[in-house]
C-alpha cells in the first residue's frame, strides 16, 4: 500500500473526521472507501454513456424488444 498526501479544507476535514467516527473507520479507511465508491460510480456512468451512444447510433428495431415487452407485462387474472 502506498502513502499519499491530500489537501482538504477545514470544513471537509471536519466532515471526514465526523463521518469516520460515525462509521467506526479511521480517516484513511474512509477516504479509500469513498474513492472506491466514486470510481465505481464513474465506471457505471462511463458504461451508461457508452450504451446510450450505441443505442443512439443503432436503435433497436421494434421486433427486437417486442418479445421482452410481453415478458415484462403483468399476467391477466
Amino acid at each position: 500500500m502506498e502513502t499519499v498526501q491530500i489537501v482538504l479544507d477545514d470544513k471537509l476535514l471536519m466532515a471526514a473526521n465526523k463521518a469516520a467516527r460515525r462509521s467506526r473507520l479511521n480517516r484513511s479507511q474512509l477516504v479509500r472507501e469513498a474513492l472506491r465508491e466514486y470510481l465505481l460510480r464513474l465506471e457505471m456512468k462511463t458504461r451508461e454513456e457508452r450504451d446510450r451512444e450505441g443505442y443512439a447510433n443503432k436503435p433497436q428495431a421494434h421486433v427486437e424488444w417486442q418479445a421482452w415487452e410481453r415478458e415484462a407485462a403483468w399476467p391477466e387474472q
